[in-house]
């Protein structure tokens, strides 16, 4: 077993986990932009446009709850059992073909109170199988390239997200040409879904063309699979907690910044509530996230060292971080839009490492269960984060954006918090990935 050197079937294994997390971005993204359309159709006009949203987005408390117990089943009985290109296949699969299905849900108009029901019941489906997404795709890519590539490739693999997300406000753009906004509320939103499906093919056909890591071949040779991966998780308790921790505050950083900006600029500036500029501005600031994890996993290249790298973005991102909320406050649009691209470009510039880190935190018996129950769950804390933003400003004293930076605060702080407890990786002798 070698993973010294590129090849053929490498490319194809780190394609596997882009095209999962394009997939991811792409369906992720688009509920986030629609929310405001689905919270006016899936609840009862009674209902305050704040308490439906909020609503709206629990949904996406629902889909991490999903996405958790997704990683551990998947990964504990498929891919660190069965082998991480079949969890693959199966996964992607199950995600675009329960997306798709969510545009055949029915509104409340037609079904009352089931139709919240039912769209969290779907959401919960496609949460299941999106799961296996990140520990399959990040474990397969990792394995499949030398250790001081691990870096960029990670940041490339993460960029998929970034990439679905832009593709996605493309597709939204295009539908709202064709069928005009008076149709938005009725049929933009259910086709934007059903195109779900098209990346869900693409990714499945690079997946039946990907070979199996040759870490988890010479270990299913070898004899050294585990009865029950998730078991090692608990031996190395100290790398799961502070993992854990990092991710929680990173993750609830993506969930109020990027996953908020569609709903966050249409408060700040009534105006483009309704204005297709908004799509074009989110747009702009999803381009240069990309920038920021390419460049984020170039410069990490040289840096070498997980944590550092880590620690060196995060510092960065604190020390901007008041600056740019005062930028975000100034009622200057241009401003508040520097502002969030500023967060995008250095918030993406630390994700560049997470998947070379946690591939080499873990064991290879149990890598992918460890790195799918961690990410996943501390997505499920972080995913409460736009509902607090809602929360904390319903009292009256409390502004949005004073909600909101409160929020980033706490992310920080617990993301700091993490780097300090986690261990380094990047260091000389055995490569940590055949471990």
């Amino acid at each position: 077993m070698s993973t010294s050197r590129y090849n053929f079937s490498a490319a194809f294994q780190v394609l596997s986990a882009f095209s999962g997390w394009l997939m991811d971005g792409y369906v992720s993204i688009g509920y986030v932009i629609v929310a405001p359309i689905l919270a006016s159709i899936f609840f009862p006009s009674t209902f305050s446009h704040t308490y439906a949203l909020l609503l709206i987005f629990l949904g996406l408390v629902v889909g991490a709850i999903a996405r958790f117990i997704g990683s551990i089943i998947l990964g504990n009985f498929l891919g660190d059992k069965l082998g991480r290109r079949k969890m693959l296949v199966y996964s992607i699969m199950g995600f675009s073909v329960s997306s798709f299905f969510i545009g055949f849900l029915p509104v409340y108009s037609q079904v009352s109170y089931l139709a919240p029901v039912l769209l969290y019941f779907i959401l919960f489906i496609v949460g299941l199988f999106a799961g296996a997404e990140y520990s399959g795709g990040a474990t397969l890519s990792m394995e499949a390239v030398p250790q001081k590539a691990r870096l960029p490739v990670g940041a490339f693999v993460q960029s998929g997200y970034g990439v679905g997300f832009f593709i996605m406000l493309l597709v939204l753009a295009y539908l709202k040409s064709v069928f005009g906004i008076a149709q938005y509320d009725d049929l933009v939103w259910r086709v934007m879904f059903f195109t779900t499906i098209i990346p869900g093919i693409v990714a499945l056909i690079i997946r039946l063309f990907t070979t199996e890591s040759e870490v988890f071949v010479d270990m299913s040779e070898k004899n050294e699979i585990e009865n029950v991966p998730a078991k090692g998780i608990l031996k190395q308790i100290d790398s799961t907690v502070a993992s854990f921790i990092l991710l929680t505050g990173l993750l609830l950083l993506n969930n109020v910044t990027l996953s908020f900006y569609p709903t966050f600029l249409g408060d700040l500036y009534a105006s483009l509530a309704n204005s297709p500029l908004i799509d074009d501005y989110n747009a702009e600031i999803n381009l240069i996230s990309l920038v920021g994890v390419w460049i984020g996993g170039i410069v990490a290249y040289f840096i070498f060292r997980r944590k550092l790298t880590l620690g060196v973005y995060s510092v960065i991102f604190i020390v901007i971080l008041y600056p740019i909320y005062l930028l975000t406050t100034s009622n200057t649009l241009f401003l508040t839009l520097a502002a969030f691209s500023a967060i995008a470009f250095v918030e993406a510039a630390i994700f560049s490492s997470i998947p070379a880190y946690l591939a080499e935190i873990f064991s290879k018996s149990h890598r992918t269960t460890a790195m799918g129950t961690i990410y996943n769950g501390a997505a499920i804390p972080a995913s409460f984060g736009i509902s607090a933003i809602y929360f904390i400003s319903s009292f009256h004293s409390v502004s949005m954006s004073a909600a909101w930076f409160l929020i980033m605060v706490v992310s920080s702080i617990l993301l700091i918090l993490g780097i300090v407890l986690s261990s380094e990786t990047g260091i000389g002798g055995k490569d940590p990935i055949t471990k």
